[in-house]
C-alpha cells in the first residue's frame, strides 16, 4: 500500500473504535469511487465488510463490474434487486401529484423536466437500504463522495451523500484513479466512464458539461487555471450546492 492508503486505513480504524461499529457497509456501483472505498475498508476490518449491489434500472455492465470487483477482492456482497420498490414508489408519487389542485401541480413541460426528480429517487432508495444492512450488522455506511464531486454538489441530498462517513472525501478524482491502481483495482473499472447511473447512457461528465481535468484544474490552481466561463459557472455551483454540505439550517435565537 501506499502512503495515502496507509493513512486512510488507519483512519477508518479509528473511526470503527468511536462508533463501537463492528465493519463498513459500502453500496458497489461497479465505478471507480466505489472499488476504492470498499478496498479500503476491506483492510481496515478485514472480514467485516459487505458490499451491496442495488440493481435499479441500472446498465447491466455495471452490474457485471461490481461482480467483477467483489470476484477480485473476495469481498461478501449482497444483492438487492429495488427495481419493484422503484416503481411502486414513483407509481404512488405520481397519482399523489395528479390529486393536487390545478394552481399547485407541476409546471407543464416535456417529460425530460421530470428526469432529474425521477434519478433521484435511486440513490435514495439504495441508502435507505444500505442503512437497513449497516442497522442489522453494526456496521457503518462509507461512502463513496470525491473531493471534487463533493465540492460543487454533484451527488443527491439525502442520497448518496447520505452516509457515515467519507473515506476519499479528500481525494480530488484523478488522486483517486492514482490511488486505485495501487490498490490493484481491476483496469477495467478504473477505465470505465464515471458514471452516477442516474438514466441509461449517463455519464458524469456528459451531464456536469466539462471534465474532471477541467475541474481538478479549477480546485488546484484556482479560476486562473480555466477559463473564465467555466470559473464562473463553477463558482455558482458551490455556491448553490452549499446546503447540500450544510446541516439543515435553523432560525437564529
Amino acid at each position: 500500500m501506499n502512503s495515502s492508503a496507509n493513512e486512510i486505513v488507519s483512519w477508518l480504524r479509528q473511526r470503527l473504535t468511536t462508533a463501537a461499529a463492528r465493519g463498513f457497509v459500502v453500496g458497489l456501483s461497479g465505478g471507480l469511487d466505489s472499488a476504492v472505498v470498499i478496498r479500503l475498508c476491506q483492510l481496515a476490518a478485514p472480514g467485516q465488510v459487505t458490499g451491496v449491489i442495488m440493481p435499479c434500472g441500472s446498465d447491466p455492465r455495471d452490474e457485471a463490474d461490481a461482480r467483477l470487483l467483489v470476484d477480485h477482492f473476495q469481498v461478501p456482497a449482497l444483492q438487492i434487486d429495488l427495481e419493484g420498490a422503484y416503481e411502486a414508489v414513483v407509481d404512488q408519487a405520481r397519482t399523489a401529484l395528479g390529486l393536487l389542485p390545478q394552481e399547485m401541480a407541476p409546471p407543464p413541460g416535456p417529460e425530460s423536466s421530470m428526469r432529474v426528480p425521477l434519478a433521484n429517487i435511486r440513490p435514495r432508495l439504495r441508502m435507505t437500504t444500505l442503512y437497513f444492512v449497516a442497522n442489522s450488522l453494526n456496521y457503518l455506511v462509507a461512502g463513496t463522495g470525491n473531493k471534487s464531486e463533493l465540492t460543487i454538489g454533484y451527488f443527491t441530498k439525502h442520497g448518496d451523500g447520505a452516509v457515515d462517513l467519507l473515506p476519499i472525501g479528500h481525494l480530488l478524482k484523478g488522486d483517486v484513479k492514482r490511488l486505485a491502481k495501487a490498490l490493484d483495482v481491476p483496469a477495467a473499472i478504473i477505465e470505465k466512464a464515471p458514471s452516477a447511473g442516474l438514466w441509461a447512457g449517463q455519464t458524469d461528465e456528459e451531464e456536469m458539461g466539462f471534465t474532471y481535468a477541467d475541474l481538478e484544474r479549477y480546485l488546484a490552481d484556482g479560476p486562473e487555471g480555466v477559463s473564465p466561463a467555466l470559473a464562473l459557472r463553477l463558482e455558482r455551483m458551490i455556491r448553490l450546492t452549499e446546503h447540500k454540505r450544510l446541516l439543515p439550517p435553523t432560525p437564529e435565537s
